[in-house]
Parts: structure tokens; sequence; C-alpha cells
């Protein structure tokens, strides 16, 4: 369902000061934040040096030990490329064992984190419905298995993700209204009161969009959040989760989210703030700037702690790489994403388990996967690969991902890196990102000029060339 346009969606064009208290777990030191792109540059990057191995200097793993004490190095240092470990249907497949004999391979290929289903137990098999959130028994498998995975996952410095479910949760017993909004006999035996009341609880209004069909947990309540910090906190330091996927974010105030990252402490955290890109009719609008402030809106509301998922960055490549690809330079030349406006905050993708999978809600156009990726891990922002394109489509589709990713950390392109966009028209889109790197998608001819560029890989209606 289509999302009212936020009318009050205006950047504010003022420079701004914010001090940001350095400590544990927070940020930055006091940063200036100028202009309409709101690119939100919050720290000079390091200074580009390469490993013996070509990589840049951070790339071949992580110094945990530095991490846990400031939990500010993971965006700061921009380089980080997710990998979606799941889909729809991995429940089926004893996911925990077929996952654990993937770790080395997952990080081979250069993948900093890897996104897993909901670990605890779950009224529906996907983990999307969760009950006892104290139990890690589910379809994707054993608490031993669980907890097996995200010690190797450890070994190879891969971070594990969990994915965070919270705007809702299955009832044991029945309660106020003959509703299931009674949590008994099992761990937080919460009552009506955890429950808003706008879904059949006794709780307050909710603080953001209704999930349909389940008691929506009220985040307004001290003993909810207290107990849902206590449980994050378990599975940050006793299972062994160090990053977090917020599910459904939309469903409650972004406030909420901030408190429970810094009560938890995670190392990455990102948001599903999923609403619908603007159309007219059943067209695509070419300005999404108002969907895009909705997603920073988001995540200013946590502080600046969480990134999020970069909607509108799928919502428009999608329709680009059907040879639109004017659509890909917004009015001001940049990026038309949260990308373009925030990159350091920007998680990009092509597909997740609800957009493609089985569930095909909003599927990427297959013929142009490859266009896609070529788009997304050569520019700014944080990229993610989706599991069934990795493992599921074939060798060919595998190795070209490889080859991006590993351009992408030879030429030391992260979250953050400057892009200069050359070509924008219907079957062409080019671009140079950072100093060395320069690519092309869509059908048009199309090379870039001078000597001093070499291509690097190419495949259908792509290419990345380097210096």
């Amino acid at each position: 369902m289509k999302q009212p346009i936020v009318s009050n969606y205006r950047l504010k064009l003022k420079p701004k000061k914010i001090g940001l208290v350095l400590n544990s777990w927070k940020l930055f030191s006091v940063l200036t934040l100028r202009n309409q792109n709101r690119a939100h540059q919050l720290v000079c990057c390091k200074q580009k040096t390469t490993t013996p191995s070509g990589y840049c200097s951070g790339d071949q793993g992580h110094d945990q030990t530095n991490q846990q004490n400031d939990l500010g190095a993971v965006l700061r240092n921009g380089k980080e490329i997710l990998f979606q470990a799941f889909n729809w249907e991995s429940h089926k497949y004893n996911w925990w064992a077929n996952l654990d004999d993937k770790v080395p391979d997952i990080a081979k290929a250069g993948f900093t984190s890897a996104w897993l289903p909901p670990p605890v137990h779950s009224f529906s098999p996907e983990g999307y419905t969760p009950q006892n959130l104290y139990s890690l028994n589910s379809k994707y498998g054993t608490e031993y298995q669980l907890k097996a995975l995200l010690q190797k996952m450890k070994q190879y410095k891969v971070r594990p993700m969990a994915d965070i479910v919270i705007n809702h949760r299955v009832g044991t017993t029945q309660g106020h209204g003959g509703m299931y909004n009674r949590f008994e006999g099992i761990p937080l035996s919460w009552d009506e009161r955890a429950v808003t009341c706008d879904t059949g609880g006794m709780g307050n209004r909710s603080t953001g969009a209704i999930f349909d069909g389940f008691p929506n947990i009220d985040h307004t309540q001290d003993f909810v959040r207290k107990d849902i910090i206590g449980w994050l906190r378990w599975l940050r330091h006793n299972v062994g989760f160090q990053d977090f996927r917020f599910d459904f974010a939309k469903g409650f105030s972004p406030k909420y989210v901030k408190e429970y990252i810094e009560g938890a402490k995670p190392l990455f955290s990102v948001g599903e703030y999923w609403d619908s890109c603007n159309y007219k009719g059943s067209t695509l609008d070419y300005n999404q700037d108002s969907h895009r402030q909705r997603i920073i809106n988001w995540i200013d509301g946590t502080g600046q702690l969480s990134t999020a998922f970069d909607f509108t960055t799928k919502g428009i490549l999608q329709e680009a790489v059907k040879g639109n690809f004017w659509r890909l330079r917004d009015p001001q030349g940049k990026p038309p994403g949260v990308m373009g406006w925030w990159p350091s905050r920007s998680v990009t993708f092509i597909d997740n388990h609800d957009t493609g999978s089985t569930q095909a809600h909003w599927p990427f156009p297959k013929d142009h996967l490859m266009e896609g990726y070529a788009y997304i891990l050569t520019h700014p922002g944080i990229p993610t690969v989706f599991y069934d394109h990795f493992y599921d489509w074939g060798n060919s589709i595998r190795e070209q991902i490889v080859k991006l990713i590993d351009i992408r950390k030879r030429q030391c392109i992260h979250s953050r890196s400057p892009i200069r966009i050359l070509e924008a028209k219907q079957n062409l889109y080019s671009a140079i990102i950072g100093e060395k790197v320069c690519m092309k998608i869509g059908d048009g001819s199309w090379c870039p000029s001078g000597r001093e560029w070499t291509l690097s890989t190419s495949g259908h209606n792509y290419a990345v060339w380097n210096k």
C-alpha cells in the first residue's frame, strides 16, 4: 500500500553543528553537516594505502578488538560489503548447517557481515512472527548449530548479523478482548499492556505503522524497552551476534531504535524502512526526493546510529535498467537515492527475501541482474549481495559478482567515495567513482577517454575500467 507523501520533507540548508559525545559506543567528534545533498561526509577517510595483496588497508579482515571498543569504527571505515545469507525458503534446509559449510567461501569472497534469518522460536517457520525470544531452537536449526556457525564466522572474521523482529510478537494465551495478547509460560511473560491498543492490547497507541494480524509491541512501555535491551544484550554478548538488522522499522519510532543500539551496542545496524515509492498511476516518478527523505528522517531519528536499506535506489535502478538510465541522475547531478544524499548510511541492494525469492513482491528484472550489481558494487553506499544470486543463479553470475567485489576492494571504493556521473540517458549510464574506477551499464556504446584506463571486467551490458 502506498504511503502518504510527507509534506515537510525538504532538507535544511543551513550548516548545522552537531556535537556527538565521544565514548565507547557513539560515533564521531564534532562535525559539520552541510547543504541540500545532506551527504553527511561525517569522517575524513583514511589515507588510501594498499596491503601487499593489493587490497586497501583495513580490507583484509577487521580488528575485532578495536571495533569492540569503538563502535564508530565500522561506519568510519566505510568498507562494508554485506551478504544476505538466506531466502524465504531457507528454513526447509537445515540452514545453520548449510551456512556453516559456506563460511570460508563467504569470507574469501570479501563479505564483511552476513545477515542471518531471525534466530529465535517463531510461530511461522520463516521466523518473522516471533514468540519465545530466548529460545534459539528454530526451523533453521538447533541452538548448538547456530552457536557453532557464529563461532566459525568469528574465526573467519565475518560478522554475524541478527534479524531483529521487535515490531510484533505472537502471544501464547488469550487475554483482553479474546485476543492472543498475553505471553504466559515463556520468558518475557508480558501481559496486554505490552501490546498497542490499536492491535488488541491495553497499551498505548502505536508510534508507527501497524503490522496487521499480530499483536504489535508497545515500545512506549518502560518495562518493554528494558526487556528488549536485555534480550539484545544477550544476543550480542552471550549468543555471539555482532550486527543487527531491524525488521519493519517503520512500525515504531526510530528513537527506540536509538535506545536499543545504545543499550546493546551492536557494531553495525541497518533498518528496513520500506514504504512505497512515488508513482503516477503505474509509472514511477522521476523525482523520488520525498521517498528518500522519509528514509533519511528515520536514520536521523536513530541519532544517526543506524544505516537503512536504500529502497529508493532499488526502485529507481530496476526501472532504469529497462532502458531509462536517465533516471540515475537527479537534477543536482547526483545519484537519485539515499546514496546521493547520505551515502555512508545507505545500504544498497538488488533483491532480498521479500522483494525476490519465492515471494517476489518487487523483483529486480532478472535479465538485467548484473547491470544492477555493476552499479551498486562500484558506487558509494554499503552494497548487499543476495544469497540466491550468489549461490543459486549459476557459477557465471557468482564469478562476476566476486570480480566486482574484488575491484571494489582493490580500488579502495568505500561508502563515501566521490562520484561524477558522465552519462545518464535512455540506453546508457556511466560514471567515475573515486579516482581510479570508471563504469558503464546499458546497451549504449561507450568507453572512457584516455589511455590510462584499462578494462577490469565486463559482461552483458556492463563494463568496469580502472587506472
